[in-house]
């Protein structure tokens, strides 16, 4: 993995309202239960970079990415339980070069509708909130990362379960850790 190139820092709380016991993060974490005793985070404030929550432990299960800000309650991420296996920081982000814009080029992805990079092909520099828009099906079998991170949703609006996907080639749908390969929505990972 790539040495993170900004500051990251993310506060847990084991109760709403960012109230109880707390826990700073600096770096990823393999297993929550390395520093934390239960595997519960019920809010949190991320005060510098993009991270990933896992459901479980060794990065695996679903997935939930936090960009800068506060959390009040774990439902403010998407989650349906509060229940955090895992913490990663995401560092394949290109930075801006200003707060109102990314440079041209600095995100990319190719997604297909087959796996191994076949059939229909859609590239993309840009966010999309609904994949039925310029493509005409709700499946990517595979995808090419060639700049920059990414989130895909299984459902339109940046809804459903989230996978992220950094720079690099996915074979299958298996390969960002989907059950399945439904994909409603799509955007780019900034960090500011």
């Amino acid at each position: 993995m790539a040495k993170a190139k900004a500051p990251y820092k993310l506060r847990l709380f084991d109760r709403p309202n960012f109230d109880g016991q707390s826990l700073e993060l600096t770096e990823d974490m393999k297993s929550i239960q390395e520093k934390w005793l239960r595997r519960e985070v019920q809010s949190c404030k991320v005060l510098e970079g993009s991270w990933i929550f896992f459901e479980h432990p060794n990065f695996c299960g679903r997935q939930y990415q936090l960009e800068k800000g506060e959390y009040r309650h774990h439902s403010e991420w998407g989650a349906l339980k509060p229940t955090v296996g895992s913490i990663k920081i995401i560092t394949e982000l290109p930075e801006p070069k200003d707060t109102q814009s990314t440079a041209s080029g600095a995100f990319r992805i190719c997604v297909y509708e087959r796996p191994d990079f076949s059939g229909q092909m859609l590239e993309s520099t840009e966010d999309l909130k609904n994949l039925l828009e310029r493509w005409n099906l709700l499946e990517i079998h595979s995808a090419q990362v060639q700049d920059g991170a990414w989130v895909f949703y299984e459902l339109p609006d940046y809804r459903g379960r989230q996978y992220l996907l950094e720079r690099g080639q996915y074979r299958r749908f298996t390969e960002w850790a989907a059950m399945n390969p439904s994909v409603g929505s799509f955007r780019r990972v900034i960090n500011f």
